[in-house]
């Protein structure tokens, strides 16, 4: 597979740009496609958000510094998106934190039969969805993605402290989940 520096280089060339970002795809495309999975629940959400990644990735190719590394980069392009079709999914009024959109979401699971018949499994995933996004959003990356608070902040603009409390709180609230839900 190719480094992430052969493919910024494949990118940058005028012949091969095509062939870098379809190396730039399969390395990075499923995990982009999970991540944004993970935040949008819907998979035809979740390949609409990724196709919007996409093209955005590619547009915006150009603007890449180097600042960051380039999986920093895609998955601060993949979390916007995601983020930005979950706030059209909740409606332009609806705050993509409010209680709303994770019964929505915990519906768009059940109704995609993305259950595995593992009830522990069940019950993890519900506690997800009752997370206000922000705290999903942190959990997910740190605990899926074993990202670093500082590469989330970089990612998500927040603040370090404030992503190891939204952490915190979405461990505690899971744990109380599943105790209050166990079969």
């Amino acid at each position: 597979m190719a480094s992430d520096s052969e493919i910024i280089e494949l990118l940058r060339s005028d012949t091969e740009r095509e062939r870098g970002f379809r190396l730039l795809l399969k390395a990075y495309g499923d995990k982009l496609y999970w991540h944004i999975r993970r935040i949008v629940v819907s998979r035809e959400d979740a390949e609409d958000a990724m196709q919007e990644t996409s093209i955005k990735v590619y547009s915006k190719l150009d603007s890449f510094k180097g600042d960051s590394s380039l999986y920093t980069w895609l998955y601060t392009i993949a979390t916007n998106e995601a983020l930005q079709v979950l706030r059209r999914r909740c409606g332009l009024f609806q705050s993509i934190d409010s209680e709303g959109v994770g019964e929505r979401l915990r519906d768009t699971m059940y109704a995609e039969n993305d259950v595995d018949s593992d009830a522990a499994e069940t019950v993890f995933q519900e506690a997800l969805l009752t997370l206000p996004t922000q705290q999903r959003l942190a959990f997910n990356m740190r605990y899926y993605d074993e990202m670093p608070y500082e590469e989330i902040a970089e990612i998500t603009g927040k603040n370090v402290n404030t992503l190891k409390a939204n952490y915190h709180f979405a461990v505690e609230k899971i744990k109380k989940f599943i105790n209050d839900n166990a079969i």
